[in-house]
């Protein structure tokens, strides 16, 4: 890894007085060697002599926590493949999410980017960013914040914005999420993608992003897959998902306990569930409720329990949906039928939407533990009378 940095990152004279003795301030000389050009030519961006990943990770005491998932992608060649599946970025806007150390961070900078917006919550890393930053004149900006949190709609340009039916704009988010996050964001942004706002208020931005091997494989999987679940509907019925390649567990640091998918995201034009993304997740989580049990139980869990038999039987047979299916064995369409009838249901019944059979579930137990516990102490106090 400490080789590859030097390799991808360093102009062979610059490398040559780096093994000489260079000290690190002096950098500006070298970002100016680096852009010379020829008159009449764009000149090509290359980041100048800097202290490697593990370097920086030594330099700074930079340990991974393991109660923030984190962990460490020190080979650059790695890097650089996963910021290849975003496509071209010459010029491009980008925004990575968690750069920790820099290592995709570099990669990005070398592939030409117009903008490079840095969101990392933890502070230990920023001063490493800030290095590559002063690196870069003018082209990173980094916000110390929760990308849960942080508001996308203002974080690039307006011109850059282009029409939902247009190509995707110059717009990129790349980011090797910790595991504890990656799938509460990709829910949170796949509700942008449906209702255009956030990062999507821009158009169809495209995602490139990193998860655990299984969680890559279920928002890939179609039909019939034991990996089919509530991801890969929510995923496939807004965007077109790629697995592009997995990084073995070993290529970080420290070592997580399984391997790692690089997932690439393009919005639809047009969502295969035409329907509120409040909808169609409900729908699409009470069916995976039950999973290893035929939909038919899933289903039954959007009505309460007065005539629930009665209207689950409706709604799969106006579907044309076969209630002994497996959850993980419906199509897109047939989830597409479920969510418009039961739409149709809703519109019916104001009140449909918002039952919650686990709140009934929850009433309904706190109701007996109430006659249980009012009754016992009426029997105690009748006994202490006898």
């Amino acid at each position: 890894a400490t080789q590859g940095a030097g390799r991808a990152h360093a102009p062979l004279r610059s490398q040559s007085r780096q093994r000489r003795g260079a000290s690190f301030s002096g950098l500006a000389p070298a970002v100016t060697f680096c852009l010379m050009a020829a008159p009449g030519k764009v000149a090509a961006f290359h980041l100048p002599p800097l202290p490697t990943i593990g370097e920086i990770i030594k330099l700074f005491n930079l340990k991974a926590q393991k109660q923030l998932s984190q962990n460490f992608l020190l080979d650059l060649r790695l890097t650089d493949k996963i910021v290849k599946q975003a496509g071209k970025l010459k010029n491009a806007h980008v925004c990575e999410v968690g750069p920790g150390p820099g290592g995709i961070t570099r990669s990005i900078l070398s592939a030409g980017v117009e903008k490079l917006l840095l969101i990392e919550k933890d502070p230990r890393f920023i001063p490493g960013l800030q290095m590559l930053s002063e690196a870069a004149p003018g082209k990173v900006h980094i916000v110390h914040g929760d990308i849960l949190t942080y508001k996308m709609d203002k974080a690039f340009p307006k011109y850059l914005q282009k029409d939902w039916e247009d190509d995707p704009p110059d717009i990129h988010i790349i980011g090797n999420l910790p595991f504890s996050v990656s799938t509460p964001l990709i829910i949170k942004w796949l509700e942008n993608v449906s209702k255009k706002d956030g990062p999507f208020i821009y158009g169809r931005t495209q995602m490139t992003l990193t998860f655990q091997k299984e969680v890559a494989e279920r928002l890939t999987a179609n039909p019939g897959s034991k990996q089919r679940s509530r991801l890969s509907i929510m995923s496939q019925h807004l965007c077109t998902v790629e697995n592009c390649f997995i990084i073995p567990g070993q290529a970080f640091v420290p070592k997580p306990e399984v391997d790692v998918g690089v997932v690439h995201f393009t919005p639809l034009v047009q969502p295969k569930i035409q329907q509120p993304f409040e909808l169609v997740e409900k729908v699409v989580r009470s069916v995976f409720q039950f999973r290893r049990k035929y939909c038919f139980r899933g289903v039954e869990t959007l009505f309460p329990e007065a005539g629930r038999l009665k209207r689950t039987e409706q709604l799969m047979m106006t579907a044309n949906v076969d209630p002994t299916l497996r959850p993980f064995q419906l199509s897109m369409s047939q989830f597409r039928n479920l969510c418009n009838v039961y739409r149709k249901m809703c519109d019916e019944d104001p009140g449909l939407f918002v039952y919650n059979y686990r709140e009934e579930l929850r009433q309904k137990r706190r109701r007996r533990d109430s006659l249980e516990s009012t009754s016992q102490p009426k029997r105690t106090e009748e006994e202490n009378q006898l």
